[in-house]
């Protein structure tokens, strides 16, 4: 069953003792990874600078 300790039998190492599927704390990081790379990609090209013209008529 579900519950607070659903994910204590699994001994997780390395990576996915901290971005798995069985525990709510695993869960939890991979929703704020993803929130995060999200926001990154937003801010970088919300802050990337904008394209000029190579050239200009007068």
């Amino acid at each position: 069953m579900a519950g607070h300790d659903a994910g204590t039998q699994h001994q997780f190492t390395g990576i996915a003792k901290y971005f798995n599927a069985y525990t709510i704390t695993g869960r939890r990081n991979c929703v704020l990874a993803t929130y995060a790379s999200l926001a990154a990609i937003a801010l970088f090209f919300k802050l990337k600078p904008k394209k000029k013209p190579a050239v200009t008529e007068k």
